[in-house]
Order: structure tokens, then C-alpha cells, then sequence
């Protein structure tokens, strides 16, 4: 009798076990369930950009487009020194998947010129934020340093030849990295702080409404094309434009030989919105 009245009591907190263990294991996998769901929740939130990888610098710039940048490269005698010209001279980068530059310079009879030709891939390490919406926020950050004038934007029917042409501005030229230097040991360039010219040359404010720096409609996801005259009468034009997570900079300058002329601001546009085609074409 003694035994039986135990055995209810026993029934009671076997169940109660039973109980206990199946309410945990459904709250677990409850859990487990809003976990994944939050994963791939995030992992839909932000897609990953379009380009995996860069394309080198140095070999993206073909020989009749250096011709047209540096005339000096024709006016060299030397087949070995022609030949290292045209090749380039690669800028330290230490991910060339991540961002591959290069730069040039020739010397002519009648002007010293550079460009500089800088790729970089963007890469959001948030798993909210795409990379394309990353690369907008850098290349937004490159505009607004530019300091452009607040006018509407230019296509290519602003100029004949069917590139717009532009005009000095106060703004300096765009970093690919948002404040560092797009070129670095690169070729020199008129600061930011360079004022204008006090020559007759043409300045920012007497320009052509076309001709001012301005945003570019027919270039990429979105562009810019600024042009800066020094004191030095040293013109430097930079378009910045990006397609998808990858920001394309070009930066080309030209120093005058005779003191007292500028270089043409309607030229080296041309020629700096030309390539920038090109480039935008090449990256697919």
C-alpha cells in the first residue's frame, strides 16, 4: 500500500518533464527559424556589385588615343623611349582587383603633357548597403569636393564634334578615394586653392554656360567633368565617372611651353571626354 500511494506522484513528474522537454524544442527551433529568416533577409538586402575585377590600367589606353593626349610621344626619336612612353608607369596599388592606375607624360615642342587614368573598385562591407549604392556614395563624395557650379547638367550635343568642351573652374580635381590624392607621385596638377589666371586667358566665370564644369547625363550610371586653370597657365581637366561599383578618374593636364598662353579648354575636354568612352566601353 505503502508503494502504490508513490506511483501518481511519479506519473506527475514524468509528465511534467515531458512537457518541459517539448516546449523547448519547439522554442528553439522557433528561434533557429527567425535566425534564417533574418539571414537571408540581409543577404537580399544588399546585392553585390557588378564587377568582380579591374582591368589594368596601363593596357587600357590604346596608341592613337596617347597620340591624340601627348602629341610628344610622336616627336620622340628614340624607338626605346617611344615605346616606354606609350607602356606607362603603373601606380602602387597593393589589390589590383581592388584598383589599378597609371600615368604618362611626353614632352612636344610646344607643351608638357600628363594623364592619369585611375580604376577602383568599391566593395561595401555592410551587409545593408549594396555596392553599387556604396560606389555612389564615394563618387557622390568626389562631385561634392569638386565644388561645381549649381547649373543644369550637359550631354555630349553641348559641343560639335559631339563631346562637350569645358572651362576652367576654382574647384580642384577628384580623388578616386574621396580626399586623398588620384594620382599619387603622380604627374603635378593645379591645387584646389590655385586662383585663376590674371591673364587675358579665359576663366571659369567668362566661359560659355557649356563650357563650365558641370555633371555628365551621357556618361555611366553618373559623371562629372571638372576643369581647373592655375596661375601658371597649367589647364587640368579631370572627368570622374562610374558605371555599376567600379569609379573610373581621368586627369589630364598641359603646361604651355610659351609663358602667357593657355591651353585650349574646348580640346583637352574633347579629348578627356573621348577617352572616358572608351574606358566606360572597355569595363562591359
Amino acid at each position: 500500500m505503502q508503494r502504490k500511494a508513490y506511483v501518481p506522484g511519479a506519473a506527475v513528474l514524468l509528465a511534467a518533464l515531458l512537457t518541459a522537454c517539448t516546449s523547448g524544442s519547439g522554442s528553439g527551433g522557433a528561434a533557429e527559424d527567425s535566425k534564417a529568416g533574418n539571414s537571408r533577409a540581409s543577404a537580399t538586402a544588399a546585392q553585390p556589385g557588378k564587377y568582380r575585377s579591374l582591368s589594368d590600367a596601363c593596357g587600357a589606353v590604346n596608341h592613337s588615343t596617347l597620340d591624340s593626349l601627348l602629341p610628344g610621344i610622336r616627336q620622340m626619336t628614340d624607338e626605346e623611349q617611344r615605346d616606354n612612353a606609350y607602356q606607362g608607369e603603373a601606380a602602387l596599388t597593393y589589390n589590383n582587383d581592388r584598383r589599378s592606375g597609371c600615368r604618362w607624360k611626353a614632352e612636344s615642342t610646344d607643351a608638357t603633357d600628363h594623364l592619369f587614368v585611375d580604376f577602383e573598385r568599391v566593395v561595401s562591407y555592410d551587409n545593408a548597403v549594396s555596392d553599387d549604392d556604396r560606389a555612389h556614395e564615394v563618387y557622390d563624395s568626389k562631385q561634392q569636393a569638386a565644388g561645381l557650379p549649381e547649373t543644369g547638367s550637359a550631354s555630349a550635343s553641348g559641343s560639335p564634334s559631339g563631346s562637350a568642351s569645358g572651362s576652367p573652374s576654382g574647384s580642384g580635381s577628384p580623388s578616386p578615394s574621396g580626399g586623398s590624392s588620384p594620382h599619387p607621385g603622380g604627374p603635378p596638377s593645379a591645387s584646389a586653392s590655385g586662383s585663376p589666371s590674371s591673364s587675358g586667358s579665359p576663366s571659369a566665370d567668362d566661359a560659355e554656360p557649356d563650357l563650365q564644369p558641370r555633371t555628365l547625363d551621357d556618361l555611366g550610371d553618373e559623371a562629372f567633368l571638372d576643369d581647373q586653370l592655375s596661375t601658371s597657365q597649367q589647364r587640368t581637366v579631370t572627368v570622374v565617372f562610374r558605371t555599376s561599383n567600379v569609379i573610373v578618374t581621368i586627369q589630364y593636364d598641359e603646361q604651355p611651353a610659351a609663358a602667357g598662353s593657355a591651353p585650349s579648354s574646348e580640346d583637352m575636354q574633347d579629348k578627356a571626354r573621348k577617352l572616358a568612352r572608351q574606358l566606360a566601353g572597355s569595363l562591359g
